[in-house]
C-alpha cells in the first residue's frame, strides 16, 4: 500500500454490503495506467468485510429465490435501463480505471454489460425442465431447478464489468444472492453499479460487492463455508488456489482461464478479411482480452504475402492516448504488467527471433500528460520456435507470433501444441476443411473466417488449462442452479 499524496482529490470507493455502502479501513492505491498516477482509493477488504457480505446475501436469499423469474426479470431489466441512461459516464470511468480506449469502452464493455443484465433477464424466461413417465410402476418423474444460494463471484481487470455482469446477471437472474469481487486494479465501475442497485428495485442483500486483493478479500470468500458456488474468471495459477481452497466444500466451481490462442490460415483465405480481422483479434483492448489471437499459422505458400501486408496493417494500429477517438489502443493496465510483457519481447530477441514492429523498433508519440502511462505498440514476431515461452506462455499484451505451416495436419498439430485450448480461429474458403479442422482443435470455442462472433445463448468455456466448465444462455442456468427429481406414486 502506497501513502502518495496528489493535489487533486481522490475518489474513494466503499463496499457495498446489505444495500449499503460500508467505509472500509483500509486502502489500496488505483492507478490510471494511461498517466501512471493514483486516482482513486480501493478498500483493503478482508474476512470481517466478506463474513458481512456473505451474512448479507444469506438473509437475502429466502425472498428473492421466492420471487418468480418474471418479478426477477423485471428488476434485471430496469437496472439494464438505468446503466444504459448513463453508457457515457460508464464508459470513461472504464477507460480511465482499465487503460483501454473509450472507443472501445463505448462500443463494447459498456453496452455489452448492459446486454449481458436484457439477455438473461429474457433468457430465465424460457428455459424448461423434463418430465419421464413410468405407467407400468405407476409413477411420474419430473425435475425442478432451484437456485443456490449464496454465489461467490471474482472477476477480471481486463473487461471490468463487462465480466462482472456476465456473472451477475445470470446468478440474480436464476434466484441465487451474489458477493462478488471484482480486481482491486478497476473497480470503480462496479461501485457506480451499486448506486443504482435500489432504484432498479433490487432488495438490500442479493448484490454485494467486496473490493480488494485476491489473497485477503478473494480467499476469505473462496473458503466461506457458506458460499456453495464460486465463479471465477482469471489465471491457471490463481484457479488452482481456489479449487485447493474449494475442494473441503464440494463447491460447484466454474472456472474460466487463460489462453494461447491459435489461428491457421490456409492458403486459399480470403487474405484481405483475414488480415483486417486478425490484426482485431491480435491487439484489441491492448491484447488483454482472453480470446485474443497469440499465435498464427500460415499456410507457406503465402507466408511472405501475409506477413508483409500483416505487418503493414499493425504499423496503423496507433496505440496512444485512451481519450483519443483515432486510438486503437490504450494503456496496458499496471506498470508490472508492462515490464512482464516487455519481457516476452526480449526473450523473443535473445532467441533470434525478428521483431518486425512494435515494441523497440517503432517509437509512440504520446502527449504528454501520458508520457508516464503504460504504452505499448502493436508488436509482430517472426522466427520464435514452438518450444519457446513466448509461444506456450499467455502474454495478454499486444503481442503476435507468425510462423509457417506445410500441411494441415501440421497445423493442427502445433495450433494443439500448448496447455491452453480456449479459443482458435481457421481461415480458409474450403468447408469441408474448416469442419474438419474445427473437429480436431482442442479449443472450446473455434471461429472460422470470423472472429468473436458471439451468440450467448452458446456455451462458453475452454478445454485443458483454459478452465473448468461452461457459461452461455442454458450453461449458465445450469450452473447457478441445482437440479432435484422428484418422483410421484399414483
Amino acid at each position: 500500500m502506497s501513502n502518495t499524496s496528489d493535489r487533486r482529490p481522490f475518489l474513494f470507493l466503499e463496499n457495498f454490503i446489505g444495500g449499503k455502502f460500508v467505509p472500509c479501513r483500509s486502502h489500496i492505491d488505483s492507478y490510471d495506467p494511461s498517466t501512471g498516477e493514483v486516482y482513486c482509493k480501493v478498500p483493503d477488504s478482508g474476512e470481517e468485510e466478506v463474513q458481512a457480505a456473505v451474512a448479507a446475501a444469506k438473509e437475502a436469499f429466502p425472498g428473492w429465490s421466492e420471487r418468480s423469474p418474471q418479478q426477477r426479470a423485471q428488476v434485471l431489466n430496469k437496472l439494464a435501463d438505468l446503466m444504459e441512461a448513463r453508457l457515457e459516464e460508464f464508459a470513461q470511468a472504464e477507460s480511465k480505471d482499465q487503460g483501454k480506449t473509450i472507443t472501445f469502452a463505448r462500443t463494447v464493455d459498456i453496452p455489452r454489460s448492459v446486454y449481458n443484465f436484457r439477455f438473461f433477464a429474457s433468457s430465465v424466461l424460457h428455459h424448461v425442465t423434463e418430465c419421464s413417465q413410468m405407467d407400468h410402476m405407476g409413477c411420474l418423474n419430473y425435475t425442478i431447478r432451484c437456485p443456490v444460494g449464496v454465489a461467490g463471484l471474482i472477476s477480471p481487470w481486463n473487461l471490468p464489468l463487462y465480466l462482472l455482469t456476465w456473472k451477475i446477471a445470470p446468478a440474480i437472474a436464476a434466484g441465487n444472492t451474489v458477493v462478488a469481487k471484482p480486481s482491486e486494479m478497476t473497480s470503480v465501475t462496479a461501485w457506480m453499479m451499486c448506486e443504482l442497485m435500489e432504484q432498479a428495485g433490487v432488495p438490500p442483500g442479493v448484490v454485494n460487492i467486496v473490493f480488494g486483493l485476491g489473497p485477503r478479500a478473494g480467499n476469505a470468500l473462496v473458503g466461506h463455508p457458506d458460499v456453495p458456488l464460486i465463479s471465477f474468471t482469471g489465471s491457471t495459477a490463481t484457479a488452482q488456489l481456489i479449487t485447493e481452497r474449494s475442494a473441503p466444500y464440494c463447491k460447484k466451481l466454474s472456472l474460466e482461464l487463460g489462453g494461447k490462442n491459435p489461428a491457421l490460415i490456409f492458403a486459399d483465405a480470403d487474405l484481405d478479411q483475414c488480415i483486417q480481422t486478425t490484426v482485431r483479434s491480435s491487439f484489441s483492448n491492448q491484447g488483454e482480452i482472453c480470446l485474443c489471437t497469440s499465435r498464427i499459422y500460415v499456410e507457406r505458400s503465402i507466408y511472405s504475402e501475409f506477413l508483409e501486408r500483416f505487418v503493414a496493417a499493425v504499423k496503423k494500429w496507433k496505440t496512444g492516448d485512451p481519450s483519443d477517438p483515432s486510438s486503437n489502443n490504450g494503456a496496458l493496465i499496471s506498470k508490472e504488467h508492462l515490464q512482464k510483457v516487455k519481457s516476452f519481447i526480449a526473450l523473443a530477441k535473445s532467441e533470434g527471433g525478428v521483431v518486425h514492429c512494435g515494441e523497440g523498433v517503432d517509437q509512440l508519440d504520446l502527449p504528454e500528460r501520458n508520457a508516464n502511462g503504460y504504452f505499448m505498440p502493436a508488436t509482430v514476431i517472426s522466427g520464435i520456435s514452438d518450444n519457446s515461452r513466448v509461444m506456450q506462455e499467455e502474454i495478454f499484451g499486444p503481442v503476435t507470433c507468425i510462423s509457417p505451416f506445410d500441411t494441415e495436419d501440421e497445423a493442427v498439430s502445433r495450433g494443439n501444441g500448448v496447455r491452453y485450448g480456449l479459443s482458435a480461429t481457421v481461415w480458409s474458403q474450403d468447408v469441408a476443411k474448416v469442419h474438419q479442422v474445427a473437429k480436431r482443435l482442442q479449443a472450446g470455442l473455434v471461429w472460422t473466417n470470423c472472429w468473436l462472433v458471439r451468440d450467448l445463448n452458446l456455451p462458453f468455456g475452454g478445454m485443458k488449462d483454459s478452465g473448468v466448465g461452461r457459461e452461455g444462455g442454458k450453461d449458465s442456468y445450469h450452473f447457478f442452479t441445482e437440479v432435484k427429481s422428484v418422483t410421484i406414486k399414483y
